[in-house]
């Protein structure tokens, strides 16, 4: 029984994991075959999203901790779209900023703020 239950779980891992693979990768060469394109928008939100992780290792626990920062933009026609951005870039941007984004499919390129 446990070597079937164990084949079940390696089973249903490995496709979770060849399926984010391939996610990724379908995600990274959609953006890169996508204009690079500029725009004037406003910063509408920000959030920050932390994650734990905790290994054990010769009978003692670790814990890694990573945080991914995200911005939300509206443009001029009133869409929005949040995009990872770096630590730097989130710490540099404050809601109701206006200026220049510049992106590429779903990858945030860069923001420069200009006065109304």
């Amino acid at each position: 029984m446990f070597e079937i239950v164990f084949g079940l779980f390696f089973i249903v891992f490995l496709g979770v994991f060849v399926y984010t693979f391939v996610t990724n990768i379908r995600q990274w060469h959609t953006n890169n075959q996508s204009p690079r394109l500029s725009v004037d928008a406003t910063v509408v939100a920000k959030r920050s999203d932390v994650s734990h992780n905790h290994h054990h290792h010769n009978g003692h626990m670790h814990t890694t901790t990573s945080t991914s920062y995200y911005v939300t933009f509206q443009v001029q026609s009133g869409d929005r779209m949040e995009l990872g951005v770096k630590s730097y870039d989130y710490g540099m941007m404050v809601e109701g900023d206006y200026g220049v984004l510049t992106f590429q499919g779903t990858r945030f390129l860069g923001f420069e703020r200009k006065l109304k």
